[in-house]
């Protein structure tokens, strides 16, 4: 069992940045792929980014330029690099485990999920 722990999130007001990281409690985190999705008041969960095991990555064309995913794998840690935050970034940001080890942009991919860090940004 694959267990996910997100912190990082908080206030922040428009223009500032965050990051958000994901722990995980296994030993073979590196064959993991991972993905940061969010879920905004009222919407479906969507996905934001996400990273290979061989550290290719994929962001949603809404955070292109602004959000930048990262992982440590000393740590079993997947990082959420969040700049130029807007309004409409404000959502609970959830953490996912890919066993497969490839980046992906559907839920389904992901049998691992954490609870969730909530980020809102509001001036």
């Amino acid at each position: 069992q694959v267990q996910l722990v997100e912190s990082g999130g908080g206030l922040a007001r428009p223009g500032d940045s965050l990051r958000l990281s994901c722990a995980a409690s296994v030993s073979t985190f590196s064959t993991f792929a991972m993905g940061w999705f969010r879920q905004a008041p009222g919407k479906e969960r969507e996905f934001v980014a996400s990273i290979s095991r061989s550290s290719l990555t994929l962001a949603a064309d809404s955070v292109k330029g602004r959000f930048a995913i990262s992982r440590d794998n000393a740590k079993n840690t997947v990082y959420l690099h969040m700049n130029s935050l807007e309004p409409e970034d404000t959502a609970v940001y959830y953490c996912a485990a890919n066993a497969q080890g490839v980046r992906s942009r559907t839920e389904y991919s992901y049998a691992y999920w954490g609870q969730g860090t909530q980020v809102t940004v509001s001036s």
